[in-house]
């Protein structure tokens, strides 16, 4: 997997948050919530805005390419094909500048307006260790269609149960954790669906904050009955597999 890698951030500003944003043909959403995330947090705390485009063919790279010559505390980087959400949050993370990263949806689904909420209550939690706190957004009133609604209720319902990972709404795209909490996750495709439960195998604490959730504007949704159910069943059981081998040793001396 090849990478195209642009940057744009201005080396004097230090960047506190990445918000980062995998997108797959997303080209009608992604100047809307780019202003809107520009609005929420310009002035509150230093951060940038990084894209992941995941092998769009719709123009959605052009559109991000040209951005990188408007916007300063915007960049992107693209993969060579399409290989997934989880990947492409993987690659952001990995790219991203800052210490916190907020990712969101490419859809315009998830309010960049809930981002500062989740970010002070992850700071709140710095007392019991800043980079072993996941925030996850819970969509209160969803705004999807019928069927998306059934499918995902099922699905949270059946990965709570099994992994016991206490998150109603796992599904949700808008989160706020660390870079190094992130990376110290084992990596798979699909792994997004599961943080709560792998952040809980770190030893890690899970908060879940009510957020806004909104209808899709523009564009088609890339999910179904099929991949959000089915292979998430399946992975489910691989996740499964790896909290049974967590291997948790206590430090009891250390020497300097």
């Amino acid at each position: 997997m090849n990478q195209l890698v642009t940057d744009n951030r201005n080396e004097a500003a230090a960047v506190e948050l990445s918000v980062v944003v995998p997108v797959y043909n997303e080209v009608e959403n992604i100047k809307p919530l780019v202003a809107e995330i520009q609005d929420v947090l310009e002035g509150v705390i230093n951060y940038e805005i990084l894209y992941v485009d995941d092998g769009s063919s719709d123009g959605s790279l052009a559109l991000l390419e040209k951005l990188t010559t408007e916007i300063a505390c915007f960049r992107f980087v693209a993969h060579d094909g399409n290989f997934g959400q989880s990947t492409a949050m993987a690659t952001g993370v990995k790219s991203a500048r800052g210490d916190l990263i907020a990712t969101l949806d490419g859809d315009g689904q998830n309010d960049p307006a809930d981002i500062p909420k989740l970010v002070n209550r992850l700071k709140a939690h710095e007392g019991s260790g800043i980079h072993q706190v996941l925030v996850v957004g819970r969509r209160k009133k969803r705004r999807d269609t019928w069927l998306k609604r059934i499918s995902s209720r099922v699905a949270n319902g059946v990965r709570s149960r099994m992994l016991k990972d206490d998150t109603p709404d796992t599904g949700s795209g808008l989160k706020v954790f660390s870079r190094n909490l992130f990376l110290a996750l084992p990596m798979f495709d699909h792994m997004h669906r599961f943080l709560p439960a792998l952040v809980i195998r770190n030893q890690g604490n899970v908060i879940s904050v009510e957020v806004n959730h909104r209808p899709r504007k523009m564009g088609k949704s890339k999910y179904g009955l099929h991949n959000r159910l089915w292979v998430g069943i399946v992975d489910m059981f691989g996740v499964m597999w790896l909290q049974r081998r967590a291997i948790r040793p206590t430090l009891i001396d250390r020497m300097d």
